[in-house]
Order: structure tokens, then C-alpha cells, then sequence
């Protein structure tokens, strides 16, 4: 598209048609233009952002990111997010191909993924650190110059870490109008080198690099549990310079505990202590757990990582029954198992079948069937009531859960892609699930937008009301429940797991979606059923890790559909036989990215090793994509319309343009 000057913008340039609607202006109209006005107060300052905003919708579409199903393992997170899946080696590559040795761009990539490591690596065993600098000053400029072509000077200079701004444009900005710009881009780059500023500049220009490679990330889920570090993961989301999540079944029931809800304070100190990860409860957001420790100690004669689990357990199934007892639109009472005990038999009765108890003590519940067995203890109840303060105080895990719904959602529509964790729910027949919320039945995207909303009143609306309780109640539901479109199975046998041997009782059965994933008319349905073009659209998923030694693959019903779980974290690296799947979508095509296990960011800066095994073509666009096809450039055309309006309005006297240029 060729760029626009202030000429193309005459006053017999406007059509009929924009010039109309001046003159049948309604008054909100009226009043918009006028406010707009102070932005841009005269006809050049119009005619200025049109141009811009046109130019950018012909600029190609940024790279897009995406993870899935991180749960708490740091490290390895880090690495992919500095090196875009690859996306930085690949642009090395391409630059240099043959005319360096691999050793050299292998080197370069690692200092562009941990420049101040890497440096220190470097200064250590170098000799000639001048004749380094220059060279490694030389392949950085190139490498930035090859990944800001996809952007604005505007955009490129605002990602320039502050102070290097000038240095840094002159660098990577081509001088038409020097004849020896050889001579002036070493002159530049000695002068930083002898007053001892190469350091500061270099790592500058790799967190550029960084910056650029990728235009947007989307996390597609779980972000928590299993692994001992999500409050680094979501520490470094905060700092992102563009992201969305989409909210996985491990992310809601945080979500649900930082609102103070009971049964999902539960769950979440169960699944630490299942997978030894208390010390994030401890060391990462500082969650009193003496109280609950205590208690372990003193009723079930231990506090071991298995004691505190058998204890919150016993409490989690308590809190749970209460719920279910009070929401049967939940459908969820074959989760109320602990009035199916029978405590002289040692066994327990679920599903039509009586299964042997490997644990009978419960010293906590009624035997003699007097009580209430899923009323809490008055010890317990003392343990809850202390979590629940810890929980709702802890000022870094609300500030982690209040990003989490400002940067998140249940489902987002981004540029010809459905993003969700889990599934679309549907019924046995194939269909969309009604499911009952409150007495209203919903299904495909409306079920979704409800669950959202309710998700959303159970952390904002005001403490002690209905509302919020109900909303909790949801927060809960879509971590466990049976129509959850981010949990997707019939139940989650917690009770199951943990006093139940036989592996036969902790049998899920999985959402009708799984079995119709490579269908097309079902793909097809969910597609439009969300305002998408069946024909050139994807649904991107995870929360179900795909086991690529069994021959499984993401890649489903013909590229239409891709479930990117392939185990990230470290408890489903056996399982899987790989370290995790992302997605990269650029202005191209869109291609698959599978992990090698990572060791340690340790080895990565020393061996230089990379964790990217092998990429898969997803599609290939028949045609280059550019800003204008995305959302982003639906917005931008929206504001260029808006604009030329103004202009319009300006031209017929309707808004008093400045009269200062």
C-alpha cells in the first residue's frame, strides 16, 4: 500500500457521503467530534494520524505467542518466552545462513536470550573484548533492524529501553543521505565501546530483540499448580508488553480462593501439598499455614506433606458437599461420597460399586451417623477461618488474581482464532450442553458468557452479598464441574485419589467434545456458533496433554483445531514424551513448535543448548497477512473513519478547528 501524504487528503477528496453525515449529526455524535477535537485540534493534526494509522494497516501483522498449560514451571517458561519458540533463532538464521559458522550464531542467540550472563561468560574467557564488541555490536544491529521492519519508528522507539533511544535509532536506521555509512556506523559503535558503554548497549538491544520478535503472547490456561513457581510466571505477565489469558481450570480455583471462597481455599492448599509445592503457598505469597499444620499435628499424628494432604482433603470434601447439598443445578451429587462411608467395612460406596478404603481414620467425622458429616470440626473450622484471612490479605496474590481478570476471559476471538482451555461442552448426542446457572439454561457461547459474568461478580461484587457467594460458587463449579467448559469431564475424583487404591475408582470420563474433536461439522458448529469463518478460522486449546509417544498428535481435524498441552510441566514430561507444544502465528502461516525437556537456564547460558526440537508447518496464509486483517486493524479503521469525520466537520465549519497549525 502506498503511503498517503497530506495532499491525498483535499477537501474534494472527502465523499458525498462522509460530508452527509455532517449535516444529519446527532448530538452524541456532536459531542464525540468535539471531545476527539482536543486531540487533534486542526485539520493537520487530523490529516497527520490519518496517514499514520493508514500507513500501519498495510504494515504485515505482528507475531503471535502462544502458550498453554505452563503450571508453575518458571525456567522453562522464561526460555521460550525470550526466544518466541524459536522465532529469534530463526530470524538468526535467516540473516547470517551460511556466511557464519554455527558455533557464532548459536553463541549470538544464547547472548540475545541472557545478555547479562552471557556477557559475564564472555569477559571471562575473551582476550580481544574490543574486537568482540565490535562484531557482536554489528550482528545485534542487523538482527534488531531485520525484527522492527514489521513495525512503525513510532512503536520501535517506545520499545527502546530508556536511555539508549538515539543510539539505538541511528544505529538501526538506514542514512540514505551519508555516503560512507559504514564509516559512520563504526564510528558510533567505537565511541560506545571506548567510553566503556557496550555493555549497557548490548543488553539493551537484546531485550529490543526480545521486545519485537514477538508482538503478542496469548496464554491459553493453567498457569498454576504441579510446578513451584507460577508467582514468577505471573510476576513476568505483569511486565509483558502485550498479553491475554485465557482462564484454565488451575487458574479459577486461585482465582476463587483469592475471593475468599472456603472450598476453593481448599482445593488449592490440597494440590500443593499433593504435589509438595507448599512452599508457594509459604515462600511465594506468604499464606500462613502453621494453623493448618498445627492441626495436622495434633489430630491425624503427623505433618507430613501426606498428612496436611489427608487433613485438607477430609475439609475440601466437607466444603464441597455444603455447596452441592445447596446447588443442585450443579448436578454434582455423586460427589457427595462421605455419607457413603461405611467406617466398620472400611469401605465406600461410589458410582454403583463398593471400593476398599486404604485409610479409615477420620477422626474428624461423626461414625455414629448423629451429625452432620460434612460439618466442619470446630478445629477445622478455626484452620479454614485462618487460611481464609491469609487468602483474602495477601496483598501479592490479589494483585496476581486482579490481573488475571483484566487480562483474561473464558474465551477470546483474536484474529480468526478461538482461544479457550478446555472444550465447548456437549451433551451425548453431539450437541451444545444446556446447563442450568441459576435457573437460566445457557449453551455454546452464551453458556460461557454467563459463567464469566458470575466469575466475575464472585470476585468484585461487595463482600457478604448474594451475589458474590453465588459468584464464588461459579468460581467453584468451573474447577470441578461436570458442564465446565474449562474443566471438561464428568467429575474430578479428589476423594477417589486419595483413599482409594484401585486406580479403577478414579476412572473421568471426558467431555463429548474430545470424542468429536475430529468432526468436522462439530469443529465447524462451534466455529460459527463464536462468529467465525469456518473456512479460514482455528480453535486453539490445551488442558488435555497430547502423549506424542502413544502417536498422538495437537493437530486436529485437519489443522482446524489444536490442542497445544503437551506437558510444560515436569509431571507430564514421562507421560508425553516432550517438554510442552507453543504456537506461533506470524504474518506467513502458523507452525507448531515442540519442546525438548529443559535442564536449567544454568546449562542454557554455559552449553549454549537451545530447548526448540523440531517445528511443524501448521497452514501456510494463501497470502500475506497484514495489520488491516487483524483485530487491532479493524480498530484502526474504525478510528481512521472516526477521523476523517472530524476532518469532514473541520471542512464544513460544524466543530471551530485551532486556528495554530
Amino acid at each position: 500500500m502506498r503511503k498517503m501524504t497530506f495532499f491525498s487528503y483535499q477537501k474534494k477528496s472527502l465523499s458525498l457521503e462522509k460530508r452527509g453525515i455532517i449535516k444529519n449529526m446527532t448530538k452524541d455524535k456532536e459531542k464525540y467530534l468535539r471531545m476527539l477535537s482536543r486531540q487533534y485540534p486542526s485539520e493537520r493534526a487530523v490529516i497527520t494520524e490519518i496517514v499514520n494509522l493508514q500507513s500501519i494497516l498495510a504494515l504485515p501483522k505482528g507475531t503471535e505467542h502462544f502458550l498453554s498449560d505452563i503450571h508453575g514451571n518458571a525456567e522453562q517458561f522464561n526460555h521460550v518466552l525470550k526466544n518466541g519458540s524459536g522465532s529469534i533463532r530463526q530470524k538468526i538464521e535467516e540473516i547470517f545462513g551460511g556466511s557464519e559458522m554455527p558455533v557464532v550464531k548459536r553463541s549470538l542467540a544464547t547472548l540475545i536470550y541472557y545478555p547479562r550472563e552471557k556477557l559475564e561468560i564472555v569477559k571471562a574467557h575473551e582476550s580481544d573484548m574490543p574486537s568482540w564488541y565490535t562484531a557482536t555490536l554489528h550482528r545485534l544491529v542487523l538482527v534488531v533492524r531485520r525484527v522492527q521492519s514489521k513495525y512503525t519508528r513510532s512503536k520501535v522507539r517506545k520499545a527502546i529501553p530508556e536511555g539508549f533511544s538515539y543510539i539505538i535509532e541511528e544505529l538501526i536506521t538506514e542514512k540514505e543521505e551519508i555516503s560512507d555509512k559504514q564509516a559512520y556506523y563504526n564510528a558510533i559503535i567505537q565511541t560506545i565501546i571506548r567510553i566503556g558503554a557496550a555493555d549497557a548497549l548490548i543488553e539493551a538491544m537484546c531485550l529490543l530483540i526480545q521486545r519485537l520478535v514477538i508482538d503478542h503472547l496469548h496464554i491459553i490456561g493453567d498457569i498454576f499448580d504441579r510446578g513451584p513457581e507460577p508467582h514468577v510466571i505471573l510476576d513476568t505477565l505483569l511486565e509483558y508488553h502485550s498479553v491475554d489469558i485465557q482462564w484454565g481450570n488451575h487458574d479459577i480455583i486461585w482465582m476463587g480462593a483469592a475471593s475468599g471462597h472456603r472450598a476453593s481455599i481448599a482445593n488449592v492448599v490440597r494440590l500443593c501439598a499433593r504435589y509438595k509445592n507448599l512452599e508457594v503457598l509459604e515462600e511465594g505469597y506468604g499464606i500462613n499455614l502453621t494453623p493448618l499444620i498445627a492441626f495436622t499435628l495434633q489430630t491425624y499424628g503427623g505433618m507430613s506433606a501426606e498428612d496436611v494432604h489427608r487433613a485438607i482433603t477430609v475439609i475440601q470434601m466437607k466444603l464441597e458437599g455444603q455447596i452441592i447439598r445447596e446447588n443442585p443445578s450443579f448436578l454434582m451429587d455423586d460427589r457427595l461420597i462421605l455419607d457413603n462411608i461405611d467406617f466398620e467395612r472400611g469401605t465406600v460406596h461410589i458410582g454403583g460399586k463398593t471400593w476398599t478404603l486404604n485409610y479409615t481414620a477420620f477422626p474428624t467425622i461423626d461414625k455414629t451417623g448423629k451429625s452432620d458429616v460434612f460439618a466442619l470440626s470446630e478445629a477445622e473450622e478455626a484452620v479454614v477461618s485462618r487460611l481464609q484471612q491469609s487468602f483474602v490479605h495477601c496483598e501479592k496474590l490479589q494483585k496476581h488474581v486482579r490481573f488475571l481478570f483484566s487480562k483474561g476471559n473464558l474465551y477470546k476471538v483474536y484474529n480468526g482464532n478461538l482461544l479457550y482451555h478446555g472444550c465447548v461442552p456437549l451433551d451425548k448426542d453431539g450437541r451444545f450442553a444446556l446447563v442450568d446457572v441459576y435457573g437460566k439454561k445457557y449453551s455454546g457461547k452464551k453458556l460461557f458468557d454467563a459463567l464469566e459474568l458470575w466469575a466475575r461478580r464472585g470476585y468484585f461484587s461487595p463482600q457478604g452479598s448474594a451475589e458474590r457467594e453465588r459468584g464464588q460458587n461459579i468460581l467453584w463449579y468451573l474447577w470441578a464441574g461436570p458442564y465446565s467448559p474449562i474443566f471438561g469431564k464428568d467429575k474430578m475424583a479428589t476423594f477417589e485419589t486419595v483413599f482409594i487404591d484401585d486406580k479403577a475408582a478414579r476412572a473421568e470420563t471426558k467431555n463429548e467434545y474430545y470424542k468429536l474433536v475430529e468432526d468436522e461439522t462439530t469443529v465447524d458448529c462451534i466455529m460459527m456458533e463464536f462468529g467465525l469463518d469456518p473456512a479460514t478460522s482455528h480453535i486453539i486449546n490445551g488442558h488435555v496433554p497430547q502423549e506424542i509417544k502413544k502417536g498422538e498428535t495437537p493437530i486436529k481435524c485437519g489443522g482446524k483445531l489444536l490442542i497445544i498441552d503437551g506437558g510444560f510441566s515436569a509431571a507430564y514430561h514421562e507421560k508425553t514424551g516432550i517438554a510442552g507444544y507453543t504456537l506461533v502465528s506470524n504474518s506467513r502461516g502458523m507452525r507448531l513448535v515442540v519442546h525438548e525437556k529443559f535442564e536449567s537456564t544454568e546449562k542454557a547460558i554455559k552449553d549454549e543448548t537451545d530447548i526448540v526440537s523440531d517445528t511443524q508447518e501448521v497452514e501456510r496464509f494463501k497470502t500475506r497477512r497484514y495489520v488491516a486483517d487483524t483485530e487491532n486493524g479493524k480498530i484502526v479503521s474504525e478510528n481512521i473513519a472516526e477521523l476523517e469525520t472530524l476532518l469532514a466537520a473541520y471542512r464544513d465549519g460544524f466543530v471551530p478547528a485551532s486556528l495554530v497549525e
